[in-house]
């Protein structure tokens, strides 16, 4: 690709520079403390999808989240697909000591819709369909349970039922449920709206999402 002032490494580059010269040296006490060692609090797991910006929505800083990001945000029950998630899971739980998991969904998910779609809109990219049967379940439970939605509904719902499974594949790993054992851990689930910007968080107990004031009055 050519080096114009449109190419996508040029602007890359620039936005390096711009850090370097403008927004590194206001943060530099930070970035100094950083640089022996990282303790964040969060385990934030979220979906690869490039719309999607973990510190810019929770507004946190540098060596706040240990971020993992994959298609639909998913993770794989342990044992059946031990790899990247299934390690970032284990050192944030056991080296890292985080205090919280979060598993952020959103709206308008590619994985979702190709889920939905079945095998033959995957057929192409057999990685990726051998990844989505690890959300199979959650296909499964919307089926069952809403057997007449399609369209953005139909993915609303799977993105939503998808975040609950995943909580659930996340509580077989060793590492999480040794944390829960002894309650120095707590996982969440939320799903992003983002075209409006809002989160809702799920309450498993009572199995409905609620808006973030909500949850935040809970914790008062």
């Amino acid at each position: 690709m050519s080096d114009t002032a449109e190419s996508p490494i040029r602007r890359l580059l620039m936005g390096v520079q711009r850090f370097q010269q403008q927004v590194f040296p206001g943060e530099r006490d930070t970035f100094g403390e950083l640089a022996g060692g990282q303790s964040p609090h969060t385990l934030f797991i979220a979906c690869a999808d490039s719309r999607i910006v973990p510190e810019m929505i929770t507004q946190t800083g540098p060596g706040e989240l240990f971020v993992a990001r994959n298609i639909g945000n998913i993770v794989p029950p342990y044992g059946e697909m031990l790899g990247g998630v299934s390690a970032i899971v284990e050192y944030a739980c056991m080296a890292l000591r985080v205090s919280e998991i979060v598993i952020c969904g959103h709206s308008d998910c590619g994985a979702m819709k190709g889920l939905l779609a079945g095998p033959a809109a995957t057929e192409s990219m057999p990685t990726v369909t051998s990844w989505l049967r690890n959300a199979a379940a959650a296909r499964s439970v919307v089926a069952a349970t809403q057997p007449d939605l399609a369209g953005p509904e139909a993915v609303q719902a799977l993105v939503e039922q998808n975040v609950r499974t995943q909580l659930g594949n996340l509580r077989t790993h060793p590492a999480v449920a040794a944390r829960m054992a002894d309650g120095t851990i707590a996982m969440h689930g939320w799903v992003y709206d983002i075209g409006q910007g809002r989160i809702s968080v799920l309450d498993e107990d009572e199995g409905r999402l609620v808006s973030v004031d909500e949850a935040l009055g809970r914790l008062s």
